[in-house]
């Protein structure tokens, strides 16, 4: 894996390990940050009557159709599980992602922005339909963020060309 800290070679065949170090690079770190702000939207907006507004029904779909992903490529690249399917593109699929992410991510934090009403009935749930706007804000830069050092891993920026051209997947 080209660019992608804490990559170790693991055979196919041996049991996924646990690679702590994956958290510590940034790539790791975003990761975390996202699966923790995406569960703030979603929770925030869960806590609202968003049933009744159309415009918080994408805000809910797109934050929690994220984090279940991100946490999916969380677990997927904790246990180093990106190492036994080797042949799938990990930098690429993650890059796309990410992109891909933070666009729908900019739809959410519009729409939710331009849903919130001051002058809504019930106080509490401005305040959490406020909130959840600016953590989808914060959110989608992080998924931006990301997007940057994934197309660097995937590029292999940052790395030696000829060790990201070796496998030993034999």
């Amino acid at each position: 894996m080209a660019g992608l800290p804490g990559a170790r070679s693991a055979s196919p065949g041996s049991p996924p390990a646990l690679d702590g170090s994956f958290l510590l690079s940034p790539l790791g770190g975003l990761m975390c940050a996202q699966a923790v702000l995406g569960l703030l939207v979603w929770s925030l907006i869960a806590a609202t009557t968003y049933h009744l507004h159309a415009a918080y029904g994408w805000v809910m779909f797109v934050s929690l159709f994220f984090w279940i992903l991100t946490i999916l490529f969380l677990v997927t690249y904790l246990l180093q599980l990106h190492q036994k399917f080797y042949m799938v593109p990990w930098p690429l699929v993650l890059m796309i992602s990410n992109a891909v992410a933070t666009v729908l991510y900019l739809t959410a934090f519009v729409t939710s922005a331009a849903a919130v009403q001051p002058t809504s009935w019930r106080q509490w749930d401005y305040n959490r339909r406020a909130a959840a706007s600016f953590f989808a804000c914060v959110t989608m830069i992080i998924y931006g963020v990301s997007t940057f050092f994934s197309f660097r891993a995937w590029k292999g920026l940052g790395s030696n060309a000829a060790t990201s051209q070796v496998t030993d997947h034999v």
